[in-house]
């Protein structure tokens, strides 16, 4: 006799810093920020990303940035190396920057390279699984 298999649910994996938290499902990568993305922060998160990019599978990088309210060019590099590790694969995200981080994203020419969203639900929706 078999039984019937209830459908899987969608697992997300969270880890927590004290500047940003970083979760996992399936091929997507959420990183919520909780402070300036400044150039300490950017060389923290580069490898954290990179390694849970190449060890879980990830295509799909959506950044948060709904508590941030500045970005210098370390953040750019960082959005810039993770775009150059994905484009063949995947994508990348930002979603909730403010007026101010929007317009470093258009002055450095990252709004050819990310899609931008008005927040994380939007950006979810728009990436296939």
């Amino acid at each position: 006799m078999e039984t019937a298999k209830s459908p899987a649910k969608e697992e997300w994996s969270e880890n927590k810093h004290t500047d940003y938290i970083y979760m996992v499902s399936g091929n997507r990568l959420v990183v919520s920020m909780n402070a300036e993305l400044d150039h300490h922060l950017a060389d923290e998160m580069r490898d954290v990303i990179d390694n849970v990019i190449d060890e879980r599978g990830v295509r799909h990088l959506i950044f948060d940035f709904s508590k941030i309210g500045f970005m210098d060019s370390s953040g750019i590099g960082l959005i810039m190396g993770r775009y150059k590790k994905l484009k063949d694969i995947g994508s990348i995200s930002i979603a909730g920057a403010n007026e101010s981080i929007q317009r470093i994203i258009l002055i450095s020419g990252l709004h050819k390279l990310v899609h931008t969203y008005d927040d994380i639900g939007q950006a979810a929706k728009n990436i296939e699984k």
